[in-house]
């Protein structure tokens, strides 16, 4: 079946492709052309029209799934509720009335900033159903990555909660959207959802209660037909510059290829439940908690809180309590579960779970034993999924059922994509070598470009090779032909499965007033994948004290949010530099896994610094 499907899609890639979409979508108007491809810039499905959230929805009330759950809820409290495909309709349709009740219009842009709870989605298909493009932000950002995201795309509404709950503790997501609009001059209106229920200021003509504004809406809205390539979201991603990237996904093709997934890669059955671990703010939540599960008809299990609250078999309750039949989940959760020790799995049953899934990273194969062993108790397959924010769905994966397994190998590629692993000069490597990650095709959920900036879009992407879109990630085939990624080659960091650019957390550190210069480099780290450490060089006159170590970690975490916080802040008199000024960090990462220099260091301009930095190591 893989087989003669795979050959299909990229042997006559519009054949297939137009029988899928027309098999699988909704639409309001037929698409005359599969693939208008001009390099880097694909349009899918040309002269179709549909309605994203209709797709996830409408479709699904006259086929029998009216009273299916679409959503089971769980809040870090133990609150529970369960919303119906039929309810989940109504509360986006009161949303979509809300914010047209605003002024809201097609194209208009839209940021989320909320905690893990149904309204995220509810505010995402909202937006979806009336053409305003949505942008969601994690949870777990601060009040200067919100300024900087709200400002990149001018967005005009702020939809949010008072608070998140998070290991007991009150998450202030209004505070920090308070702090950040004191920079931000398109947002005209705030949205808050009473969460926690502590007080929250709330500024008249601007902030608007959920429960006021919303709820009082008609509970039905006709949804308005878009071309395929409408605008659905702009995410934002860490680059290799201090800027995040507004990577633009549109909504045909996007839909199209995570309903596909949802069909083959997660062998979707009626009565699943899929437990997707993934914040709605990271693309894993856009793509396998809202846009791909809904527009299939699933259950999705969505949970608020922390994985080790009150106890570190929180997960394992979940599922046992709601009995979750697939668990989508990242390899540095997994490291932290076999941490914590087999005893807290073993505390419960898990036998509703029929597959596994990893998401993030690539996982090491004693992690992916692990998952395998202790929590599928040897029964159930793992899908260890390739993809990116820019690939918008699942790109490389085994199918359950179909693909033979290799620990620590995401296996073969999906539908219509091709993979090729190439050296400098744009060669295939042999088989068993590394090289670099590039795809050859266009696919239909592809990043349509990067908003407002194309031309970066062009140079971050395709320009490395003609004709090929560069992923950023190393490689290598082995003897079968299973593709293993080895991470990233440029100086994006991969953080707990987030994607961290160096350059933003050196701009961080940089700006607080006691730092002269700083370099971040990555180390390995059995629980996070990657570690996060920072030279840094102190102005004149500042003392380096283990206080002012705690002090910058702090500082970063402000300007950045708690995923970037550093896990190693060192002091260094100078940094190792080339004569043209250029910081050497592949010295400063050898150095940082307390490993000996090699290499050539023909071209450092001051070889004292380096034997330096070694006698502090």
């Amino acid at each position: 079946m893989y087989k003669r499907l795979y050959a299909e899609s990229v042997n006559t890639p519009e054949r297939f492709w137009g029988r899928q979409a027309r098999e699988l979508l909704f639409w309001r108007r037929p698409f005359k052309k599969v693939l208008n491809w001009k390099l880097p810039h694909a349009k899918w499905f040309e002269k179709g029209q549909l309605n994203v959230s209709e797709n996830c929805l409408d479709r699904h009330l006259t086929s029998g799934r009216a009273n299916k759950a679409a959503m089971i809820f769980e809040g870090e409290a133990g609150d529970v509720r369960t919303l119906t495909y039929r309810q989940l309709h109504q509360e986006v349709c009161r949303m979509a009335n809300a914010l047209t009740a605003l002024g809201l219009v097609r194209g208009d842009r839209a940021a989320i900033y909320m905690p893990m709870v149904p309204e995220a989605a509810i505010a995402m298909l909202g937006c979806a159903r009336i053409g305003v493009i949505h942008t969601v932000i994690f949870g777990g950002f601060s009040s200067e990555a919100i300024k900087d995201r709200v400002n990149d795309c001018q967005a005009r509404v702020i939809i949010t909660a008072d608070g998140g709950w998070r290991r007991g503790r009150i998450v202030e997501l209004k505070e920090n959207v308070d702090r950040a609009l004191a920079g931000t001059p398109t947002v005209e209106r705030v949205i808050v959802l009473k969460r926690t229920g502590h007080e929250v200021p709330m500024v008249e003509g601007r902030d608007r209660w959920w429960h006021d504004l919303v709820a009082s809406q008609p509970s039905s809205h006709k949804a308005k037909a878009f071309g395929s390539e409408n605008p659905l979201f702009i995410l934002y991603t860490s680059g290799s510059t201090g800027k995040p990237k507004g990577v633009l996904h549109t909504s045909a093709g996007y839909l199209l290829q995570n309903h596909l997934a949802m069909k083959y890669v997660f062998d979707l059955k009626d009565d699943d439940i899929l437990f997707c671990t993934a914040d709605v703010g990271w693309v894993t939540g856009h793509s396998y908690i809202v846009y791909g599960p809904l527009s299939a008809g699933a259950t999705i299990l969505m949970y608020e809180g922390a994985p080790n609250h009150p106890e570190p078999d929180r997960f394992w309750a979940l599922i046992d309590r709601h009995h979750a039949t697939i668990l989508y989940t990242a390899p540095t959760a997994i490291r932290a579960f076999m941490r914590w020790g087999d005893a807290y799995v073993k505390r419960h049953r898990l036998d509703s779970l029929r597959l596994l899934g990893s998401v993030g990273e690539p996982i090491n194969p004693e992690a992916w034993m692990w998952y395998y062993t202790v929590v599928g108790k040897k029964r159930c397959p793992i899908i260890d999924t390739w993809w990116q924010t820019e690939t918008g769905a699942i790109m490389v994966t085994p199918l359950p059922g179909v693909t033979p397994l290799k620990p620590g190998s995401c296996a073969m590629p999906f539908f219509g994509v091709v993979p090729k692993v190439l050296d400098e000069q744009g060669n295939d490597v042999p088989r068993g070598s590394g090289g670099r990650l590039f795809l050859a095709k266009p696919w239909p959920a592809m990043l349509r470009t990067l908003w407002g900036d194309d031309d970066r879009f062009r140079r971050q992407y395709w320009s490395e090779l003609p004709g090929y879109y560069f992923a950023g990630d190393g490689a290598r085939f082995d003897k079968d032909g299973y593709l293993w990624v080895v991470g990233r080659i440029d100086d994006v960091l991969n953080v707990s499965g987030h994607r961290i650019g160096t350059a933003e957390v050196e701009s961080a550190i940089v700006s607080h007033p006691f730092v002269a210069e700083a370099a971040v480099v990555g180390r390995p780290d059995e629980i996070k994948g990657q570690a996060l450490v920072c030279f840094v060089t102190l102005k004149n006159g500042i003392e380096a004290t283990a206080e002012l170590k705690e002090v910058i970690r702090a500082h970063v975490a402000k300007e950045i949010g708690s995923l970037a916080r550093p896990d190693d802040v060192r002091f260094a008199a100078g940094l190792p530099k080339t004569r043209s000024g250029k910081i050497m960090r592949r010295i400063l990462k050898e150095i940082a896994v307390g490993g000996v220099v090699k290499g050539d260091t023909t071209t450092l301009e001051d070889f004292a610094v380096v034997a330096t930095l070694q006698a502090e190591e």
